[in-house]
């Protein structure tokens, strides 16, 4: 197979580790070929030209050499930071790691999301500026996204094992291997099936980014409940072991 290169790739690092003393690898999300494996070699170096840009949570430029097959390590070729906003901190900092974890985790290797990467870029230039309670609808709303865009979200318009439409004054549950159901008195983190009929026209009114900011005014209200439902779903297509930003936050609270 003839080498190809990529230039100029819109991209994200999602995740670095250590290749060798010098070299990283690096698990990037682009625009154009999802996600991406690259090798930095001499990325360690003090004076390397990637030191100071192979960082999280920032807009970069990256170029590689395709010289491989489906799913191969590339080796980095260039990295420009692209600019536009600062690195976000504090819990909206765990916030964007918690997004990288899942994307990492979800996400197959070369499979494109061009519509989930701008929202993603969207959502972390948000991040930057955002902290508290602030962050939770902005998190529901890419959680539900993301689920829908990899085919793990099931409608939320009926219920998931008998397919009857929901009633709006119905309260109802999503859980991880069921679905949605009818909730018991007992389950506190249910909501209405008018709020769950909301959250499933944002969705389908208009595709990808263009869903986000209906989604965002729909889930607002119920953050709160949804934000334990969405977590033992996406935990579940996860698998083992616990998401590790999950963990952290747990970690911390309990200080």
């Amino acid at each position: 197979m003839a080498a190809r290169r990529v230039a100029d790739e819109p991209a994200y690092i999602l995740h670095r580790y250590d290749w060798s003393e010098s070299s990283l690898i690096l698990e990037t999300f682009t625009r154009h070929y999802g996600r991406v494996a690259l090798v930095a070699k001499g990325a360690k170096k003090p004076t390397s030209n990637f030191r100071p840009v192979l960082l999280a949570l920032q807009p970069l430029r990256l170029a590689w050499v395709v010289s491989g097959g489906h799913g191969d390590i590339h080796p980095l070729r260039g990295a420009e930071w692209a600019g536009g906003h600062v690195m976000p901190t504090g819990d909206a900092l765990l916030a964007g790691l918690y997004l990288n974890e899942l994307l990492l985790r979800l996400l197959a290797r070369e499979d494109p999301h061009a519509e989930l990467f701008d929202l993603y870029a969207g959502v972390v230039q948000v991040l930057s500026n955002l902290h508290g309670d602030a962050l939770e609808p902005v998190l529901r709303a890419f959680e539900l996204l993301l689920l829908h865009a990899v085919g793990l979200l099931p409608a939320l318009d009926v219920e998931s094992t008998s397919l009857q439409p929901l009633q709006p004054e119905q309260r109802y549950i999503l859980v991880a291997e069921g679905g949605l159901r009818s909730a018991q008195a007992s389950e506190r983190s249910s909501f209405s099936g008018a709020q769950w009929l909301a959250l499933q026209q944002a969705l389908a009114d208009a595709p990808g980014q263009a869903a986000y900011p209906a989604l965002l005014r729909a889930s607002a209200p119920v953050a709160v409940p949804l934000k334990a439902q969405l977590r033992a779903l996406l935990q579940y297509h996860c698998g083992a072991p616990l998401l590790r930003t999950r963990q952290l936050m747990i970690d911390l609270q309990s200080l």
